[in-house]
């Protein structure tokens, strides 16, 4: 894929995300919404970062297997049960993502849900890969 990342001058500088992604590549991967469960269908840790960091990993597997990698991302959408908790950690989040998906960043949202499908679960994320 080739991807231009836009963050035009006249909006507030982008952290952790780009305001645009052009992408240009022959094949597009959908990825479904990934959460913090492990192989046998239960959700691991206790906080938001261990559970974003292992719903990141599974969305990565994901797009792995499907012959992408974290530079093909073109969209992440972050669904939080607890969107003040997520801002407060902040910091680390983006530092699980920068060590997993390095700063390629995709266009991003992040958006307050009042729960999602396992109760347990804090974070989910989906997104699209575009791949060459």
């Amino acid at each position: 894929m080739t991807a231009e990342r836009v963050n035009p001058p006249g909006l507030a500088p982008p952290t952790g995300f780009s305001h645009a992604v052009v992408a240009a590549g022959s094949r597009v991967v959908f990825l479904a919404g990934q959460t913090a469960l492990d192989g046998d269908g239960k959700i691991t840790g206790e906080t938001l970062p261990e559970q974003f960091e292992k719903a990141l990993g599974n969305l990565l597997t994901a797009l792995r297997a499907a012959g992408g990698t974290p530079a093909d991302l073109a969209r992440v959408t972050v669904y939080a049960t607890d969107v003040a908790a997520y801002r407060a950690h902040a910091a680390r989040l983006g530092r699980i993502w920068r060590d997993a998906a390095g700063r390629d960043y995709p266009a991003m949202a992040v958006v307050q849900v009042v729960r999602l499908w396992d109760e347990r679960a804090l974070v989910e994320l989906d997104g699209f890969a575009v791949l060459p």
